[in-house]
């Protein structure tokens, strides 16, 4: 066993397979900045140690064999240059993963803009409910394992299955990271432009997931959602097997029946115009079945049976921060956290939550972090995603000074245009944020409301201040 060193540990990711390989009988360690919840108490709780800040020291003293650089971390950092300066070997993130844990397993691998996380969840469930001990690795922390990455647990070839991401790989290897992991079988949920810091189009992401795509063997299966036309169009040179989901006529994977109520969604699966049974998730939303449609045709090519399908579905848990309930407190009202952070990302999220709580009023708090909604390309589209809550509150801006202000998302422009749709806005920032959030939303919060904090990030602890001023009044 070696001793590797992740640069750049507190990625959801990096630190699902740096606790993985540490189970495994390697030594493990690590750096980065500005840890924080999830990630560092997942850290914490499996004994791996970690610099909580980038210096030359760290390295020198873990002197590893192996540096696992994230895709986060760019030339100037100080641990990066200390490796490079000392020729230590250097491998990306999914690298290491196609190398240490998918190796001779059959590899899944879910792909698309949105829902990767809940669908890698379902699918490496159903196997598991199969009796087929997947390994996996998965962008969050699936609530049935209790870990976002595992080995397989069979020495004979079994399967992996792995969240696809379309993002690059590391500073020195810009390819997706999809494009290493192999893949035998493979899910395309959807295909819509994002990420604008290595993307420049939609047709510039479109070639990522074309040679995807050209990776999958002849003898393996391509699954792709049949109601995206984009999805449709990048499969159509596949070399092996597709078979087509959704909830439009014309695909063979779809769903009938679709009836929810406060506990989960139900719905009859049919394959090629045949009812293979009815099933029951506790999950919610149009999107969420057609996730599962997703992940029932990828562990049935596996070979796991209906009937554990419908076993594993019932017994599903979400994702942490997959409409993750944060709390229930005095009046009804309800705190709701999500990952969502793309205007179509948000607007199903609010939709299934309208779905499950009808009636109830929607505060929607959103903070424009990810490379791409912190600039104006989705300005429009963010003005139009929000239908569903009655007020909308607006973070700042992650790191502005990264654009110019004509390059910027105008949340001014923004309150604006939701105004003219008839919602209440807030727009925090100018003193004492995130607490003027705070009190916007104590101080207009009527009884069985609905909070719901959507980000890819921290939020500036928004979660952490509301919890705590509910708790006391």
């Amino acid at each position: 066993m070696s001793s590797i060193f992740f640069i750049g540990i507190g990625g959801s990711a990096m630190a699902s397979v740096a606790v993985a390989l540490s189970h495994m009988g390697h030594a493990v360690t690590g750096s980065d900045d500005h840890l924080y919840p999830p990630m560092s108490s997942y850290l914490d709780t499996h004994n791996i140690r970690y610099c909580n800040g980038f210096s030359a020291a760290n390295l020198e003293r873990a002197a590893p064999d192996l540096v696992v650089v994230g895709n986060a971390i760019s030339r100037g950092n100080p641990d990066l240059e200390y490796a490079l300066d000392r020729h230590m070997e250097l491998i990306s993130m999914p690298d290491l993963v196609r190398r240490e844990l998918i190796g001779h397993h059959t590899s899944i691998v879910v792909a698309g803009t949105h829902g990767k996380t809940t669908t890698t969840s379902i699918t490496a469930w159903l196997l598991e409910a199969g009796g087929l001990l997947p390994g996996f690795l998965i962008g969050g922390i699936p609530e049935n394992f209790g870990n976002g990455c595992r080995p397989s647990g069979l020495s004979e070839p079994g399967f992996f299955v792995t969240e696809g991401d379309e993002y690059d790989s590391a500073f020195f290897d810009k390819r997706s990271k999809f494009l290493l992991y192999r893949p035998d079988i493979a899910i395309i949920n959807n295909v819509e432009f994002d990420h604008a810091d290595i993307f420049s189009s939609l047709d510039d992401i479109k070639k990522s997931f074309r040679l995807l795509v050209n990776l999958v063997p002849s003898n393996g299966l391509l699954i792709v959602n049949g109601d995206d036309p984009v999805s449709m169009e990048v499969a159509a040179k596949a070399f092996c097997q597709v078979e087509t989901f959704g909830l439009n006529a014309g695909s063979e994977w779809t769903a009938t029946g679709i009836e929810s109520d406060t506990e989960s969604t139900s719905f009859t699966i049919m394959l090629r115009g045949m009812a293979k049974g009815r099933v029951s998730v506790p999950l919610f939303g149009h999107y969420n079945v057609m996730n599962v449609l997703a992940a029932t045709a990828a562990a049935t090519r596996a070979g796991v049976s209906f009937e554990s399908v419908t076993r594993g579905l019932a017994s599903f848990m979400r994702p942490k921060r997959r409409m993750e309930l944060v709390g229930e407190y005095a009046g009804g009202i309800t705190i709701i956290e999500d990952f969502a952070h793309h205007p179509t990302a948000i607007r199903l999220t609010l939709g299934a939550l309208a779905e499950r709580y009808p009636g109830r009023r929607i505060i929607a708090c959103f903070e424009p972090r990810s490379n791409t909604t912190s600039r104006n390309i989705f300005q429009r589209e963010l003005s139009e995603c929000f239908d569903d809550a009655s007020v909308v509150v607006l973070g700042k801006v992650n790191r502005p000074e990264r654009y110019a202000p004509e390059e910027r998302l105008d949340t001014a422009l923004l309150s604006s245009a939701l105004e003219a749709r008839g919602k209440n806005v807030f727009a925090g920032g100018d003193a004492g944020y995130p607490d003027d959030i705070v009190a916007f939303i104590t101080a207009s919060c009527k009884s069985e409301e609905l909070i719901v904090l959507l980000s890819n990030g921290s939020f500036s602890g928004l979660k952490e201040r509301l919890v705590e001023y509910f708790e006391k009044n």
